[in-house]
């Protein structure tokens, strides 16, 4: 960790969040609630637990709440001191831990995920950074797989990110890879499409909302076309990475759920709930009853 010269991370949150409507009508995607904490909340933290000081934000203008979230309360943090409730102002004051900075970027229009790391890229400054998708729940179980990742990056000085394997139905969701070599030691990529039909696709490898990468991936999406979906897709500039500086693959070990989706939000809902350390007894024992109930 005392070698991490990789300091900022982004977080592009800029989306409508169509697939939660009405939900999102008023309230990011980004803000809904695992349990209690928002999904956005566990990327801040699994980043700063990487070793990230700088976080930056890449939103529009429906995304206040993400930055009233990290802001200071004045007045709810005066209440809970007035009320003695001293563990839950400790939470709400360690949101952000000392050292760390927030930094708001507007996306102007919605152009896809390359677009929105590309706004970022005057705050980046030219320097490598990582990139984190709030949608994209990973679970911390062994180690941190972001902190991985940038180890990964460290070594061989070129981009990296994340992957695991789809079912064959749902590669046309996702980036597509081609990978040389062993996971154990370093997997290459080799080759990259972006949502591609199963016989067009060189694997079922697919990349999930994690990357370290090289500044060289700005000058790239300063070029790119739209691409799939109409978007300026940042899987085509990691393309253009591969025969310049390289491009490897992590295959992450650690749950991951698609909180994207309706089904992997509720998904990581009801895990996240049976581990909670306050209520996880009470709410594993609700659901055996419940769903012995229901099958009965």
């Amino acid at each position: 960790m005392n070698q991490n010269k990789i300091k900022k991370a982004v977080f592009p949150v800029a989306g409508m969040g169509t697939r939660f409507l009405p939900a999102t009508k008023a309230n990011p995607k980004e803000m809904l609630p695992v349990v209690d904490k928002p999904l956005i909340q566990y990327a801040v933290e699994e980043a700063i637990d990487a070793g990230i000081t700088e976080l930056i934000f890449v939103t529009s203008m429906s995304k206040r709440p993400i930055e009233d979230h990290f802001d200071k309360n004045y007045e709810l943090e005066a209440k809970l001191a007035e009320r003695g409730k001293d563990e839950v102002l400790a939470m709400v004051r360690d949101i952000i831990p000392k050292g760390v900075s927030c930094v708001y970027v507007r996306q102007p229009e919605a152009l896809g995920l390359g677009h929105a790391v590309l706004c970022a890229s005057s705050v980046v400054n030219y320097e490598p950074f990582v990139v984190l998708l709030a949608d994209e729940l990973v679970e911390r179980v062994s180690c941190n797989p972001l902190s991985e990742m940038i180890k990964l990056y460290n070594k061989h000085n070129a981009s990296v990110l994340a992957c695991l394997d789809v079912a064959k139905e749902e590669v046309s969701k996702y980036g597509i890879l081609g990978v040389e070599g062993d996971f154990l030691s370093s997997a290459k990529v080799s080759t990259m499409i972006e949502k591609p039909s199963m016989s067009q696709a060189p694997s079922t490898l697919a990349a999930v909302g994690r990357y370290v990468l090289s500044p060289k991936v700005f000058d790239w999406l300063k070029d790119i076309k739209p691409g799939a979906g109409g978007e300026i897709q940042l899987t085509d500039a990691l393309v253009k990475l591969i025969p310049e500086e390289g491009l490897y693959a992590y295959k992450l070990e650690e749950k991951r759920h698609d909180c994207g989706s309706k089904l992997g939000y509720l998904k990581a809902t009801v895990e996240h709930g049976i581990k909670h350390p306050e209520l996880g007894e009470r709410f594993k024992n609700y659901l055996k009853k419940y769903v012995n109930t229901e099958l009965s």
